[in-house]
C-alpha cells in the first residue's frame, strides 16, 4: 500500500489515538483518583463497634457536624455505608489561619453487617458529636421441634 495517498493530519490523529489506547491499558490496573480518595477517608474516619446481646453499635466522633451533614447507607443489602463532609470554616475578615490541624474533607467508612442483622432496623442518632448507628438483630431462629410421626397398625 503507498502510503503517500493518505491524509497525513488524519493519519497522526490516528497513531495518537492508538497510542492513547495502549497507555489506558497499561493504567486499568493503577488505582483511579476516587478510590485513592475514597481509601484515604476510610483511613482517617476511625470507628468503634460494639455488640449488645440485641444490636450492634457503630460509634463514630463527628464534632462539628450536624446530621444534615451526614450521610447513613445500606447498600448491596448488607453494607453499612456512613458519608458526609466537614468544611473548612470561611475565614472572617482580619483573621488569617496560623495552623490547621482538624481534618477538612469527605469522610466515609463501610462494614459489612452480618448475616443476623436486621436491615429493617437501623437507626442513627447524632448527639454531642458523637454519631451512634444501632443496628438490630435478627431473632435467633426457634429450634426445630421433632415431628412425630403416627406408628399405624397393619
Amino acid at each position: 500500500m503507498d502510503l503517500r495517498f493518505i491524509d497525513a493530519p488524519l493519519f497522526s490523529t490516528l497513531h495518537q489515538m492508538m497510542d492513547m489506547s495502549d497507555e489506558s491499558d497499561k493504567s486499568n490496573n493503577a488505582p483511579t483518583r476516587t478510590y485513592v480518595r475514597d481509601a484515604k477517608a476510610m483511613a482517617a474516619t476511625p470507628a468503634d463497634i460494639k455488640e449488645y446481646p440485641n444490636s450492634y453499635s457503630f460509634v463514630i466522633d463527628m464534632p462539628g457536624l450536624k446530621s444534615s451533614d451526614i450521610k447513613v447507607q445500606l447498600e448491596e443489602d448488607n453494607v453499612l455505608v456512613i458519608t458526609g463532609e466537614r468544611k473548612r470554616e470561611e475565614e472572617k475578615e482580619g483573621a488569617k489561619y496560623v495552623r490547621i490541624e482538624r481534618r477538612v474533607g469527605k469522610f466515609m467508612r463501610k462494614f459489612t453487617l452480618p448475616e443476623n442483622a436486621n436491615m429493617e432496623a437501623i437507626s442513627a442518632i447524632c448527639q454531642d458529636g458523637v454519631l451512634i448507628v444501632t443496628v438490630e438483630k435478627k431473632p435467633p431462629p426457634e429450634p426445630k421441634k421433632p415431628k412425630t410421626i403416627e406408628v399405624k397398625v397393619a
